[in-house]
């Protein structure tokens, strides 16, 4: 029997969600280059290590599609077509960036402008009312540290971090001891408010089940009754008027409070005024007590991508470079609103996969016109690209930066090498831009 030769790498930050956990102790196999052992990680965290080893879902090479299938062809040929495709388009849109580093994002946005192109990410469909709502009223916002260690009643509203988020509750929010709440869970209290009795609200100490599409209503409802407004109804939103005042009563009593906020409100209806009207009563609290927000980011790196646009244009998401020059206007250079009403003639799609998320009507836009797909294995959008371009796993089989959900940088390790020829993101976008500049004489 051979014995196995294992590496254990400390301190690796998962590539999964915001929450960006930091813990993680990775075996690697040294002789097959592979991943064995992940300790620390969730469910969802540790599969997504395991799920970078050589399997047959893994593109190893570059791929281009010829008379309805896709064929291996060299680095060279891939580049060569996705370039050409891009520059001979009038409208290219490039969208995705979440789920890289911040380095590849960087790269992005430089061959977006070069190309004149629609740039957008992944908050044009999530949290994207979020960044509309802070650029209107401001806010107040902190780092996951300050919740672990003071916040004594922890609100979730539209969010559910049991599935979406399942090392935020042991980390920051709820079981974990704090240096001003040491005794974990029974120094806090936790109250959920969403349309459906999740497993996050089935722990909670109390659960308040609003009526889908009326948070706007109850939050403004908790407003009026924290001002002392005396309400002519005996519900809101379908909750009582009597449950509304207990409500306040506790976020008046308490000393530390936080509103962690998902696409329960960011995602229905009235979007980005939800999340002003959230904003605003947040505000109104720090009149009684301490009182602080905070979106559910999904994406490990969503943060960090709407952080590298604003750097480098100005503007979080939905930008248009057709001028010359960054334009912004969510709703008109939206991804899913472009595609929808037909206006995209060829894609880049770089670490996601809209296929499975966007509407049908702007899935069936976007498989019309050429696509190109940056991504490590096969998803439903890169199975119907005409190039595929194989990336490593960044934060696995590449080093990098990203932003957790709170805006704190964290660099991301490399614990494996990549198998075949896949390459990082960046390096991918940097061969891109070299060939688009040859392409168009510059």
């Amino acid at each position: 029997m051979v014995e196995r030769k294992i590496k254990t790498i400390y301190d690796v930050v998962c590539p999964f969600c915001g929450t960006l956990c930091d813990d993680l102790e990775v075996d690697i196999d040294i002789k097959e280059d592979s991943v064995i052992e992940v300790r620390n990680g969730c469910q969802i965290g540790t599969k997504k290590f395991f799920s970078s080893n050589p399997s047959g879902h893994r593109y190893l090479k570059p791929r281009i599609k010829t008379n309805g299938e896709h064929k291996e062809v060299s680095w060279d040929e891939a580049i060569d077509a996705a370039a050409d495709i891009l520059v001979k388009a009038k409208r290219p849109l490039l969208y995705g960036f979440s789920s890289t580093e911040c380095e590849a994002q960087s790269k992005g946005v430089e061959l977006a402008e070069i190309l004149g192109a629609i740039l957008d990410n992944t908050a044009s469909v999530c949290h994207g009312p979020s960044l509309l709502a802070i650029q209107d009223v401001g806010a107040p916002l902190s780092t996951l540290g300050e919740y672990k260690n003071r916040a004594d009643l922890v609100i979730f509203w539209g969010s559910n971090p049991v599935h979406a988020h399942p090392r935020h509750l042991g980390r920051y929010s709820e079981f974990v001891r704090g240096y001003f709440r040491k005794d974990g869970r029974n120094d806090r209290f936790i109250i959920v408010v969403d349309p459906r009795n999740t497993h996050t609200a089935q722990i909670a100490d109390l659960f308040i089940q609003v009526k889908p599409n009326e948070d706007y209503e109850l939050i403004n409802a908790i407003r009026a009754v924290l001002r002392g407004v005396e309400l002519d109804v005996k519900e809101v939103s379908g909750v009582s008027i009597e449950k509304i005042r207990e409500l306040v009563d506790m976020l008046k009593l308490c000393n530390f409070g936080v509103i962690f906020f998902g696409m329960g409100l960011t995602q229905t209806l009235a979007h980005h005024r939800n999340i002003d009207a959230a904003i605003c009563l947040t505000r109104e609290l720090n009149d009684h007590t301490k009182f602080l927000l905070e979106p559910m980011r999904g994406h490990y790196n969503v943060t960090g991508a709407n952080q590298v646009f604003t750097w480098n244009t100005g503007y979080a998401y939905s930008i248009d470079f057709s001028r010359g020059y960054p334009r912004y206007n969510p709703g008109e250079f939206s991804s899913v609103d472009l595609l929808i009403k037909d206006e995209v003639d060829s894609s880049l799609i770089v670490a996601s996969d809209p296929a499975s998320n966007f509407p049908a009507a702007a899935v069936k836009n976007l498989f019309k016109h050429p696509l190109i797909s940056i991504d490590p294995h096969e998803t439903p959008t890169s199975a119907f690209a005409d190039v595929v371009l194989p990336a490593a796993f960044a934060g696995i089989e590449c080093e990098g930066t990203a932003y957790r959900m709170d805006s704190v940088p964290l660099r991301l390790r490399k614990v494996k090498n990549a198998p075949g020829e896949c390459i990082s993101d960046k390096e991918i976008l940097e061969k891109l831009i070299i060939k688009v500049k040859e392409k168009l004489g510059e």
